[in-house]
């Protein structure tokens, strides 16, 4: 069963994309953390004054947990993603350009036939594509964010809740910020703990609340962790995949760390393989409670092995 913090967070604060927004969050959140005997402080860094959520001292622990907390814009078109099967993927991007480039075209056809102005065209071209860009980096909030990523926000909290005294030195909690306009959050915090972070894994949480096939995707350097992840995570009724990065599409976070997995749900279907969707639309509404109780357990497990291992 989840914690009150994880379903109030579900309830009240899913929009977190506006600075007014991520205020109340962080407000919010702070009290919350302190109620699970952490500390919370706000860096601000970066291109775009990212504020990065962190609990727990990053330079003794063992291990990062990360999440970004930041919401995306509402769009007509889910972020589709197919991480095994990259020629699907980039055919969906294709159509979606090919209708962006018929938008263009019909009203560049309409403005040429009312104006028989060039310039008028070019201009109203022009306009088309800082809609469409504004729509999608700060047009208006997707009011229903529970996959992407309040999924990843309540599973640090819920792996926050369990730890004993000693866990807890362990590990540091990091939500980012600015994931959605290009892991400008999480990029500032590796930059600003650069020799730290050099050998530490992190483990980032991105869409985990919506699918039964739980992926855990490692770069080249954990790779060494994948008997430990296969082992802890190991569940009835759900498939665990352990997989490398090198061979796997999946952009978020984990992408500016050294060592790092990327963890996420995927549903599966026999011609694409797995795949998400419904993110950054108003149907982006499944909480698979499953999930994170399994996220949580097994991070549990995983961390008491790499502390065997140290040790």
């Amino acid at each position: 069963m989840m914690r009150e913090c994880s379903r109030e967070i579900l309830q009240e604060y899913q929009i977190r994309k506006t600075r007014r927004q991520k205020d109340a969050f962080i407000d919010y959140l702070s009290q919350r953390v302190k109620e699970l005997g952490f500390e919370m402080i706000v860096e601000e860094g970066g291109y775009f004054k990212s504020r990065n959520l962190v609990a727990g001292d990053v330079d003794k622990a063992k291990v990062i947990l990360g999440a970004h907390y930041d919401t995306c814009a509402q769009l007509p078109f889910p972020n589709f993603l197919t991480p095994k099967n990259i020629p699907v993927y980039l055919l969906f991007n294709l159509i979606l350009l090919a209708v962006i480039f018929l938008l263009e075209f019909v009203l560049s056809f309409i403005l040429y036939s009312l104006t028989h102005d060039a310039l008028i065209v070019s201009l109203g071209s022009l306009i088309l594509c800082i809609a469409l860009i504004y729509m999608m980096f700060a047009g208006k909030p997707n009011k229903h964010t529970v996959n992407d990523n309040t999924s990843g926000v309540i599973t640090l909290l819920e792996i926050m809740g369990e730890l004993d005294e000693k866990m807890r030195e362990q590990v540091a909690f990091v939500f980012f910020d600015h994931e959605e306009i290009g892991l400008f959050g999480s990029m500032a915090f590796v930059k600003k703990h650069k020799k730290t972070l050099e050998d530490k894994l992190l483990i980032n949480f991105d869409c985990v609340s919506d699918g039964d096939h739980l992926m855990f995707i490692l770069n080249k350097k954990a790779q060494a962790y994948a008997s430990f992840f296969q082992e802890a995570f190991k569940c009835e009724n759900k498939e665990i995949i352990v997989t490398k990065a090198s061979n796997t599409l999946y952009p978020s976070d984990q992408l500016n760390f050294k060592c790092s997995a990327g963890v996420a749900a995927f549903h599966k279907n026999k011609y694409i393989g797995y795949y998400i969707s419904r993110i950054h639309t108003p149907k982006d509404l499944v909480m698979d409670e499953k999930n994170i109780e399994i996220l949580k357990n097994g991070t549990m497990k995983l961390m008491t092995k790499l502390s065997d291992m140290v040790q």
